[in-house]
């Protein structure tokens, strides 16, 4: 029976962390490895699908600058033509043997678009970490009516997922302020 807080909290924790890859993706004004690192590219003609981290280095070269340098020089196109049909607002620009990617600076509109994007995907991890909570909450019934279970026993149980439902949705309004708030800095 206390072995469902344990997985309670792991499906919490794997919530909270898919969350945080999730920011990780969206562009902030500064440069990180993030925003490209799992486009997926077509390359060699097509026949393989690889990851950017799997086809190249990626370096920040600046606060508004993204190097990345192909292991094979001959897939620098198709590299390029990847991100840049990624949909994700980034246009590479090939020189010599490397990508630069120069981020412009977020117009405020922008901005406002993105701190609504990191608004909805609060709620997905919010909503997330609550079905993990009633995952817990109804083992604990389905566990309590089949074993000798005191009262107590459940209640105390129940408490602690709650505290844990507590504890990761502090954890995601936190990341979800130090977005906003490193989206909003100039």
């Amino acid at each position: 029976m206390d072995n469902i807080v344990p997985i309670v909290r792991q499906k919490m924790q794997r919530a909270f962390e898919v969350l945080r890859e999730d920011f990780a993706t969206v562009r902030t004004g500064r440069a990180s490895p993030a925003l490209v690192e799992n486009i997926v590219i077509n390359a060699y003609g097509g026949t393989q699908a690889l990851r950017v981290l799997e086809l190249a280095t990626i370096h920040i070269e600046n606060n508004s600058t993204i190097v990345i340098s192909p292991f094979d020089k001959s897939i620098i196109s198709e590299i390029e033509k990847g991100i840049a049909n990624a949909n994700v607002g980034l246009n590479p620009i090939v020189d010599s043997e490397v990508l630069r990617i120069n981020l412009p600076p977020l117009t405020e509109e922008r901005r406002g678009e993105l701190v609504k994007l990191i608004k909805q995907k609060t709620e997905q991890g919010k909503i997330m970490l609550r079905q993990a909570r009633h995952e817990g909450m109804e083992d604990v019934k389905r566990k309590a009516s089949g074993e000798n279970l005191s009262e107590d026993d459940v209640i105390r149980i129940e408490k602690e997922i709650q505290k844990l439902t507590d504890e990761f949705t502090g954890k995601v309004d936190t990341l979800a302020s130090e977005k906003e708030k490193e989206l909003m800095t100039l």
